[in-house]
């Protein structure tokens, strides 16, 4: 209970990031995909709008990664990120619950906020809480692209953080995310994030094809993580981030002038 207890400020950052995460998510979807919204009359192209909000959601990942609240989490939001980290050792089990937990109700405070500062324009059909839903090829090619896509992911994550370009990181997640929103999201709406999916689908009610947001992130992360593995990368502390003048759970590292502390995980970096 004292870890959990001495642990809470990870967790209620974790949620603080998603929620942002997801605040920025139903901006920019009003913004670039409602009917009234000026520069959504003003980008007649698709695509191109796609390519902006990919651009938009990418940037928003890279500032949250490299936040000092990132830095001090390590900027998981997402389940099927934390559950992996925790398959391959680098996690407690206490700490994978109060992650996860935190998670889906960041996700939900994030869209709930959403609703409350965008109104109507949040729920209208052209945005429905930017909900994610297979595309028009339906939930097989759904499902296939998120498993392919959470698995490079994860595989480029493993990768880098057990490596000397670490430090970029945040950087090749951000660019990921912007590329698939970009490319990818006409098939599965793009979202390698069950806790990312379950606030959309709390927002709209749409419930029917959730557990394609559950089934192919875990399985394509952890599939991702095999490969790297198998590749000799080698799993580090399992932050996007980890700067030195922040303290880290995972690995026992604390800044200068404060205790080391014990994980009872052996710190790879």
């Amino acid at each position: 209970m004292r870890r959990f207890l001495d642990h809470l400020p990870e967790y209620a950052i974790e949620a603080a990031l998603l929620g942002t995460f997801m605040l920025s998510a139903c901006s920019f979807g009003v913004l670039f995909e409602h009917p009234d919204s000026p520069l959504h009359r003003a980008i007649g192209d698709p695509l191109l709008r796609r390519v902006l909000m990919g651009v938009a959601m990418g940037a928003t990942a890279i500032a949250i990664i490299y936040s000092p609240w990132g830095g001090r989490s390590g900027a998981h939001i997402n389940p099927a990120t934390t559950l992996t980290f925790w398959r391959l050792g680098r996690i407690r089990g206490p700490d994978v619950a109060g992650y996860v937990g935190a998670q889906f109700l960041g996700a939900v405070l994030g869209v709930a906020l959403a609703s409350v500062l965008l109104g109507a324009r949040l729920a209208h059909a052209s945005v429905n809480y930017v909900v994610t839903r297979p595309g028009r090829w339906g939930v097989g090619p759904a499902l296939a692209a998120e498993v392919l896509i959470s698995a490079v992911l994860m595989c480029v994550v493993v990768a880098l953080t057990g490596s000397r370009w670490a430090r970029f990181t945040g950087v090749v997640v951000g660019v990921l995310v912007a590329t698939y929103i970009s490319i990818e999201a006409p098939i599965s709406g793009m979202s390698m994030n069950p806790a990312r999916s379950f606030g959309s689908a709390w927002g709209s009610g749409s419930w029917g094809m959730f557990w394609v947001y559950v089934a192919g992130p875990l399985l394509g992360m952890n599939l991702g993580a095999l490969v790297a593995i198998r590749a000799r990368a080698r799993p580090a502390c399992p932050k996007l981030h980890h700067p030195g003048s922040e303290r880290c759970i995972f690995c026992g590292h604390a800044p200068a002038g404060e205790p080391l502390r014990s994980t009872g995980l052996v710190a790879r970096r």
